[in-house]
Parts: C-alpha cells; sequence; structure tokens
C-alpha cells in the first residue's frame, strides 16, 4: 500500500522499535530476529472503522434476526438495558479478539448506550488487554420515545452529562501522537435519537479538544425518511448545517447519500464508513461505494455491530464489500486489490491515522500474516486476489507495533476458550 502500489515477491519487512524501517528484497538480516514468512503473503494491518462491540453478546437473538433496522432496535434495546459494565467489557474483548484473529490491527468502537454504570473505560479496558489499537468514541442518546426519538428513555442521558463525560474521556485517554494505542472521538449516536442542539455542541466540543467525529447517517430509507419529516431536509444537508461535514468527521452506512450528498462529502473530505454486511443484513440496501470513490470521499470498511453482522471478520466485510460493489455496478464495479486497499490505507485515513494502513518506511509495524498454502485457497493463480476471492484465510500472525498479537494462527493475548465460556454464561443471565 505504498504509493506505487508495489507487490514484492519474496520480500522482507524491517522493523526496528515497532516501526517499519524497510520493505524491499534481500534486506540485511544481521543482527535481527528472522520471522520465516514462506507461504504467506504480508499486508498491512487491516482497519475497522464502525462497530458496536457491546452487541457481542447479542448476536442472532430470535426475535431481531428478521427485522429492518428500526424494529431490530426496539427488539434489542430491552436486552441491552440489562448489561452491567461486566458485560460491556467482555463483549467488547471478544470482539476484539474475533477482530484481531481476522488480521485487524486497529478498530474503532461507537458505544453510545451506558445502562447500570457502564462507561467508555470499560471498552478502553478490553481493547488494551486484547492489544490493538483502538478508537473509542464516547457515544450518547439523548432523545426517549416519549420525545419522539427511537430508544426507550432508560436508555437516554441528559445531555449536559454527555458533554461533561466526553470531556472527561478525552482528557482521560486520548493520545494525539504518533503510534498512539488509544484515541477517543465523539459520537452522539444518530438523528434519530440525539437533539441537534447535542450534534452542534459535540462538534464545538471535539475541535476544541482535537479530536474526531462519528455518527450513523443515511443508513436507511427510514432513516431518510425521519431526516426529512423531521428536520427538512436530507441526512447530509442536516449534517453540513450542525457542523458535521469535514475531513475530521466520518458517518457509518451512508447507504442512501444523493449524489448531491456525496459531492458534499467529497468537496468537504468527510469520511464513511462502509459496511456491507450489516447493510445487507438489516436489508438497508447497498452503498453506493463506487461513486463515493470516484468522487474522492475516504472510504474505509466497518463490520458493524455483532448484533447485525454478526461477526467480526473484516476479511468477510472486504469480500463482501467487492460482490455488493459489483452486484450495483456491474463487475469491473471493485476489484480485489481496491477492496484490499479501502481495508488498510482507506480505514486509515478514515481514522485520521498517517501512520498506519501501508507498509512503509515510517509507518507503525502493524502486519498481518496470510498463509496462503491452506487447502481453502489451493489452485490460486494470484494470492494477493485469492485473499479476498477465496473463502475467508485466518492470520499465521499478526503484529500491532511489531508486537506479535496472533501466532501459529493463535490469539496471544486472550484464552478463547475463557471468553467463550463468560460469554455463554453472560447470555443466559441476559436470556434468562
Amino acid at each position: 500500500m505504498d504509493d506505487a502500489r508495489r507487490e514484492i515477491a519474496g520480500g522482507d519487512v524491517l522493523i526496528e522499535h515497532g516501526k517499519i524501517v524497510a520493505a524491499g528484497e534481500s534486506l540485511p538480516r544481521e543482527g535481527a530476529e528472522v520471522v520465516e514468512a514462506a507461504g504467506c503473503v504480508i499486508t498491512p494491518g487491516l482497519v475497522n472503522t464502525h462497530h458496536h462491540l457491546f452487541q457481542t453478546l447479542t448476536r442472532a437473538v430470535p426475535a431481531a434476526q428478521d427485522a429492518a433496522l428500526f424494529g431490530w432496535l426496539r427488539t434489542l434495546y430491552p436486552i441491552w438495558a440489562r448489561m452491567t459494565p461486566d458485560d460491556i467489557r467482555l463483549s467488547a474483548e471478544v470482539g476484539l479478539a474475533e477482530l484481531a484473529l481476522s488480521g485487524c490491527t486497529c478498530s474503532s468502537d461507537h458505544l453510545y448506550l451506558y445502562p447500570n454504570g457502564a462507561r467508555l473505560d470499560d471498552s478502553i479496558e478490553a481493547a488494551q488487554r486484547v492489544g490493538i489499537r483502538f478508537t473509542a468514541t464516547r457515544g450518547a442518546m439523548s432523545i426517549g420515545e416519549s420525545r419522539g426519538g427511537l430508544p426507550p428513555d432508560a436508555l437516554v442521558e441528559n445531555e449536559a452529562a454527555i458533554l461533561k463525560d466526553s470531556e472527561r474521556v478525552v482528557d482521560a485517554f486520548h493520545n494525539a501522537g504518533e503510534g498512539a494505542m488509544v484515541q477517543v472521538g465523539l459520537a452522539p449516536c444518530s438523528p434519530f435519537s440525539v437533539s441537534r442542539e447535542l450534534m452542534r455542541d459535540a462538534a464545538i466540543l471535539a475541535r476544541d479538544k482535537g479530536v474526531r467525529l462519528h455518527t450513523h447517517l443515511a443508513e436507511n430509507d427510514e432513516d431518510v425518511r425521519y431526516s426529512l419529516d423531521n428536520f427538512g431536509m436530507l441526512p447530509g444537508d442536516y449534517a453540513e448545517s450542525l457542523g458535521w461535514t469535514g475531513d475530521d468527521v466520518w458517518h457509518a452506512h451512508c447507504v442512501k447519500l444523493s449524489p448531491p450528498e456525496i459531492a458534499l462529502f467529497a468537496r468537504t473530505g468527510t469520511g464513511v464508513a462502509h459496511c456491507p454486511c450489516s447493510n445487507a443484513r438489516l436489508a438497508s440496501g447497498i452503498a453506493p461505494v463506487r461513486a463515493m470513490r470516484d468522487a474522492g470521499v475516504p472510504v474505509g470498511l466497518g463490520v458493524d455491530g455483532s448484533a447485525s453482522n454478526d461477526c467480526s471478520h473484516l476479511g468477510l466485510e472486504a469480500r463482501q464489500a467487492m460482490l455488493v460493489a459489483r452486484l450495483r455496478d456491474g463487475p469491473a464495479a471493485m476489484g480485489a486489490r481496491e477492496a484490499l486497499e479501502i481495508a488498510t490505507l482507506g480505514g486509515a485515513r478514515v481514522l485520521g491515522r498517517g501512520d498506519i494502513g501501508a507498509l512503509t518506511p515510517g509507518m507503525q509495524a502493524d502486519l498481518v500474516l496470510w498463509d496462503v498454502s491452506d487447502l481453502a485457497l489451493a489452485g490460486q493463480w494470484d494470492p494477493v486476489a485469492a485473499l479476498i476471492f477465496c473463502a475467508p484465510v485466518r492470520p499465521r500472525a499478526v503484529y500491532v507495533g511489531g508486537r506479535a498479537v496472533v501466532g501459529d494462527h493463535r490469539l496471544l493475548t486472550a484464552d478463547p476458550r475463557d471468553l467463550r465460556a463468560r460469554a455463554e454464561r453472560a447470555v443466559a443471565r441476559l436470556a434468562g
């Protein structure tokens, strides 16, 4: 993913102090620890630009399996309201572990409800345990059912309290420096769950603090209709009216962006988290990613919440992105290499990270060793394209800042069996 998009056969990557020093052929090995990667393709780590990690404990809930967005939310809100801080932490740890095992080295998270004393701190703690980079966004809901919003009143917060806690978490956790492991953004949930005033005030606070802004936008026809009925304008225009466009903003989904809204995002550098699996699961539609990319809109991939995907596998997301682009715009709409670029460099750009997403000197040593000798890839003619076209490949190794998080196909920072057992106990309690 360098400027020339080089593909180096039999190449080496030299790492020192957690950063890439060189990438090329026959690099000097004297005094270095050598990791032999024969039979592997090495890529930058994958970047996840939209997730709701708290949802990992509510996968495949029967009553929500066949619902569109608004009905799906109304079914799950009461379950999420029963979650504890321990549930939030465990759910995030399971989701992040799954992401790491799919080749993800940096993930964002949009936590927008805080039942029973939960805090953003709980998800951040989980990310620190798993060991991948984390953009934690302080989400919020402030308009409940009694005021015309979608969420139940018990899950919404006072707006002054939201802003106060937003300032707290930025001050406590945000690291603006190169190589940061934790960054914080502000993320009122959606136009149908917060007020105009909170959207505006969050944008002012984010820019005062120098952090990014994130929310859901134009996810489906209901979402657009809500915007037209309540604000008298399209979602993109509503976002612009409140300061929610610019190169420090990224919106999730954007399935229903119109051509003028796409032009607005391109002109302002506003990013998009494309979530093709979730969009298909909820029958929201196919986002116009080809038009966005051609216009110059920054686009990254997001797995979205594990209650609407229902997994956290970025390799599958990249494959789905390629397939639905072709379904919408024809077989040449997106190739495997472009899908891989969106999953790496594209995601890094959307999250405002200029230090990851490429295997070039000076970048953080976030990289993945993909074992292409697996039976699922037997017969492939193009190992790079095979990463996207063929069955999902589990990485042999994943490095974050030069530190192994996955090795020999195994997670090294947590015990998956323990995570699964704890998750099963939590689900039994939440379903009881």
